[in-house]
């Protein structure tokens, strides 16, 4: 439902976006696996979403490993579950 809105509003906005983009995870040139991202908007901004009573440190973990793997610099972790949407915005910043 929360990924529907977002999608509605990106394309009101004319923000370019994907949704539910999958990703290869490598190590040392090999390929382990694949993740899936919630967003990836604009090729630079990774935007995951959840609907928690809280937001644990795990959570913030999971974006930042998206960042590392897509060398993103910036992600948005965005929780449903509050009163105020804003509350719910932390913003990510991948460190070199």
């Amino acid at each position: 439902m929360y990924q529907k809105a977002l999608i509605i509003e990106f394309l009101r906005r004319g923000i370019p976006h994907e949704f539910e983009k999958f990703v290869t995870v490598n190590y040392k040139g090999h390929e382990v696996g694949k993740g899936r991202l919630d967003f990836l908007v604009a090729n630079s901004l990774i935007v995951e979403l959840k609907a928690v009573h809280n937001l644990a440190p795990i959570h913030e973990a999971q974006v930042l490993s998206c960042l590392k793997i897509t060398n993103c610099p910036l992600g948005l972790l965005i929780n449903f579950n509050v009163p105020l949407l804003k509350d719910g915005i932390k913003r990510i910043i991948l460190s070199s």
